[in-house]
């Protein structure tokens, strides 16, 4: 059982990106939820419980498929899985690589993963201590449905659990337990699904160790480096880019974002040689650049997004940084990455 000291989740990139492919795009996702419509280009970005279930709530008003969750599976599969499920693929068997998958989960998320087996059978279940409303049911079908996909693809076997509980209300949907192909049980005391321990130990064809040890190792490093490179400024700029849209990006509202107050923000920011008035310039001028690239977006959206008043002030910031205009830099560029 995991010890949680933070409210912290996480929505990474090839999450967003599989969503898209499933039907719905990330910008409406974020205006449905109420969020920044910038986090889903900062992977990075840190969410709390609540933040993290307001997307998945948005994601459900936004679609009344009841399997949108396996949709966002198979979308997966030409986006990229996260990195824990594609490490499970090469695990020693279907225990090996669970275990994989939820440690790596652990390492970005508050959740509380739990586990229990007796009887000859294995249950799952997570808890949220910081959430303060029920976890969304596409999110609840979101992690049962990985960990039984990994199972299926790594076996090779059409493994199907014992049961699937869940506490919210039967709704109809055939679909959801002809993809189970087990018993469904809604109005339960708790969300969980359950294996036949059995199943836990049919090798994968494709456990490849080596492997297993490279990415392990890789990982790791990219999390630890990711934490030591995080400077001061960057998280900053950071912050910056999410408050951005609201307009709310002064000083109080980012040092209380980071938590330390002011006057340490301030310290700290002369200390690496800048000013908070140069990294809101830099942040603004990174966070346009991607949303340039977004041939999708707007131009006057972005300069919504970006905090600006009027359209007219964004284009004349814009014409200092690069010396064109937004749409000449975005005609340059899409001609650029296109050859």
């Amino acid at each position: 059982m995991l010890t949680v000291s933070s409210d912290k989740c996480n929505f990474p990139a090839t999450m967003w990106r599989a969503v898209r492919v499933a039907g719905i795009e990330p910008a409406a996702i974020l205006h449905e939820a109420g969020l920044p419509a910038t986090i889903h280009l900062d992977p990075s970005t840190p969410l709390t419980t609540n933040q993290y279930f307001s997307i998945w709530r948005a994601i459900e008003a936004l679609t009344d498929d009841c399997c949108f969750a396996m949709r966002i599976v198979t979308a997966a599969d030409s986006t990229g899985h996260q990195p824990g499920f594609t490490a499970g693929l090469y695990a020693q068997n279907f225990r090996d690589a669970i275990s994989r998958l939820l440690h790596l989960k652990s390492m970005v998320s508050s959740e509380k993963i739990w586990s229990q087996e007796e009887g000859g059978l294995w249950t799952m279940g997570r808890d949220w201590p910081y959430a303060t409303e029920t976890e969304p049911a596409i999110s609840i079908d979101l992690t049962f449905a990985l960990v039984l996909e990994l199972g299926r693809r790594g076996t090779g076997r059409a493994i199907t659990p014992v049961s699937v509980e869940y506490t919210r209300r039967w709704t109809r949907c055939e679909d959801l337990a002809g993809y189970y192909g087990c018993e469904v049980k809604f109005g339960s005391s708790r969300n969980a699904i359950t294996f036949d321990s059995a199943d836990l130990d049919i090798p994968f064809p494709g456990y490849c160790p080596e492997f297993l040890e490279l990415i392990a190792t890789s990982l790791q490093k990219a999390f630890e480096d990711q934490r030591a490179s995080a400077t001061v400024s960057e998280r900053v700029k950071g912050a910056m880019k999410r408050a951005m849209a609201s307009g709310r990006y002064e000083i109080a509202v980012i040092s209380s974002e980071l938590g330390m107050s002011e006057r340490t923000l301030q310290r700290r920011i002369t200390e690496e040689a800048t000013t908070y008035r140069a990294l809101l310039v830099e942040a603004r001028r990174e966070l346009c650049m991607q949303l340039l690239a977004n041939p999708h977006l707007d131009i006057d959206h972005i300069a919504s997004m970006l905090g600006y008043q009027t359209t007219t002030s964004f284009y004349r910031a814009f014409k200092e940084w690069e010396d064109v205009s937004p749409g000449e830099w975005r005609a340059h560029n899409s001609v650029s990455l296109s050859h």
